[in-house]
């Protein structure tokens, strides 16, 4: 599992072009159910929060990866905040 991290974060740092709509966005969530990703999303978005999701995940069997949800830098703690609030 480290030497997974150690390379997406090689990837982030060495790959990843300035201009991907990735850049200067850090991952708030993360699962490896698509649907709960999909939740988190709308909740976000009611919220105002722009978020992009990266799909990680198997495409074949769906048992291997994650899916990601990222913001941008300046929406980190308030999306963390939103994520982890329960609603009923």
């Amino acid at each position: 599992m480290r030497i997974l991290r150690k390379i997406q974060t090689w990837i982030k740092e060495n790959l990843l072009v300035t201009n991907s709509p990735l850049a200067g966005c850090e991952t708030v969530y993360q699962t490896t159910e698509s649907h709960m990703i999909n939740i988190m999303k709308l909740k976000l978005e009611e919220e105002g929060i722009h978020d992009i999701i990266l799909n990680n995940m198997d495409s074949s069997y769906n048992n291997f990866g994650k899916v990601e949800l990222y913001v941008k830098q300046n929406d980190v703690i308030r999306a963390k905040h939103i994520i982890d609030k329960n609603y009923e």
